[in-house]
């Protein structure tokens, strides 16, 4: 209900302003500990609504369900910033994105179920209507791994 409740308030305000709502895809993860057997598939889905650029810089809310590293569902929602660099010339060429993301969590392995408050750095390469975005998560205990996630996003309707 939180989650719901936090969702309205962030993405409902946005829907007023110009943007981009994106469709992700999510489905590999990459860990570093080799020794181990994650779970690498982690499929799922999710949205990310970005609002209306101001100079490079562009804010954004996004949300997401997945397999997680034990097979086990994991959800969040959080709203972060990214800066666009373009890698040629006119709004549809090629760009590259380095950002922040902090955002609420639930996890069935950590802190019982109950939301937990995180922040991440990511990047995303793509155009204006197909990237892949990759975070880098570090280890937080013995019991994680470090990895690096990845997602297709896939515009879906510009305002």
């Amino acid at each position: 209900m939180r989650i719901t409740i936090i969702f309205l308030v962030l993405i409902l305000p946005g829907l007023l302003f110009a943007g981009q709502l994106h469709g992700i895809i999510n489905g590999k993860a990459y860990h570093f500990d080799r020794s181990r057997n994650f779970n690498e598939k982690n499929w799922g889905f999710g949205f990310e609504y970005d609002f209306e650029r101001s100079g490079n810089w562009i804010p954004l809310v996004t949300g997401s369900t997945f397999k997680d590293s034990n097979n086990q569902t994991s959800n969040y929602l959080g709203g972060g910033t990214k800066y666009r660099f373009m890698l040629g010339a006119g709004e549809s060429s090629w760009h590259l994105d380095a950002g922040v993301v902090a955002f609420l969590m639930t996890r069935k392995d950590y802190n019982g179920k109950k939301p937990f408050f995180g922040a991440l750095p990511f990047i995303s390469v793509g155009n204006e209507y197909v990237a892949v975005n990759a975070t880098y998560i570090p280890s937080v205990s013995p019991k994680f791994a470090s990895l690096m996630f990845f997602q297709l996003m896939i515009k879906v309707v510009e305002f």
